[in-house]
């Protein structure tokens, strides 16, 4: 799956956006105004100037929008998901290049709040793996106690695991001890 690294960055701060929320960390990751400040200079989201609690629960409501996504049962339900979320973010795509990247496009409106241009460009992202028939790439970790989402780019989409906190590793780990131990008793 080819995909652009405007989309891939986009995908990767969606998961990051997605993996902040209590039910993934157990903690709140955006509790205030600084950690979404944080958010922001780590995910290079451009045009971030005063931010507000209004932005801070803006964002937070638009990332329970994008777990909606992770959780859509097909298709159809995860695009009707994407068009909400996009139309309310009044998108206004554009061509661009900055900041050492090539020609890449921004769905968000100049002068956008912060929700609505992650809304924007993240939506757009994820409706690229919709459109392309790949929405079973969204997914949540299968380890019992993690629940982070992922996008599974593997090329046989055979990811079962986020990479977080080694969850594959461990859970692989334990089951060979479990059947070394078997073996031997």
């Amino acid at each position: 799956m080819l995909i652009p690294h405007d989309t891939r960055i986009a995908l990767d701060t969606v998961v990051d956006l997605v993996n902040t929320a209590p039910e993934s960390e157990q903690v709140e990751g955006l509790a205030d105004v600084a950690a979404l400040y944080d958010f922001a200079r780590s995910h290079l989201i451009s045009g971030v100037d005063e931010l507000t609690q209004r932005d801070l629960k803006a964002v937070q409501g638009v990332r329970t929008q994008f777990a909606e996504i992770f959780a859509a049962p097909d298709s159809r339900t995860a695009a009707e998901l994407v068009n909400e979320l996009v139309a309310a973010a009044g998108t206004t795509p554009q061509l661009t290049d900055h900041d050492g990247y090539d020609w890449h496009v921004h769905y968000f409106a100049p002068g956008a709040s912060i929700a609505d241009h992650l809304a924007a460009d993240c939506g757009m992202a994820l409706a690229f793996i919709v459109v392309t028939g790949e929405q079973e790439r969204l997914r949540r970790c299968e380890a019992p106690d993690c629940g982070r989402a992922f996008v599974d780019l593997s090329r046989n989409r055979s990811r079962r695991y986020c990479d977080s906190r080694t969850c594959g590793n461990r859970l692989h780990v334990a089951a060979y001890r479990a059947r070394r131990k078997e073996a031997a008793g």
